[in-house]
């Protein structure tokens, strides 16, 4: 088990590798990764496992797949009824962004809808 000091150690050590990563890849144009290695005394080689290894530690900070997707109750007053199918219509929520509309039932399939929905997320 790792101590309190060089756990405290770890994370000052990856939140500057963080901070030179963020001024690496804010670097002016034209100039290359090793160019600005160069300039900050770290060799290449070092400013990619810098790299991976912040990745990584942000990577960990993530909450896994499962908890992400979650069912979020909806309260009866946001559902409405469709009109003109005779009164025997299932009630829905209607869900629009960027000029497109998707009526989400309870005999929706989720794997349909969240692909819907990713589909939605990157329309312009």
């Amino acid at each position: 088990m790792k101590s309190k000091t060089t756990m405290m150690a770890a994370q000052y050590r990856l939140h500057e590798w963080a901070g030179q990563v963020k001024d690496c890849k804010n670097r002016p144009a034209g100039t290359s990764v090793s160019d600005w290695c160069a300039s900050h005394g770290i060799t290449k080689a070092d400013y990619y496992y810098r790299l991976r290894r912040v990745r990584e530690a942000c990577l960990e900070g993530l909450p896994d797949e499962a908890s992400v997707q979650q069912i979020i109750p909806v309260s009866p007053g946001l559902l409405q009824r469709e009109e003109g199918d005779g009164g025997n219509a299932e009630p829905g929520l209607d869900i629009s962004t960027k000029g497109f509309r998707v009526r989400v039932t309870t005999s929706t399939p989720m794997p349909l809808l969240a692909a819907v929905l990713e589909v939605m997320r990157h329309v312009e």
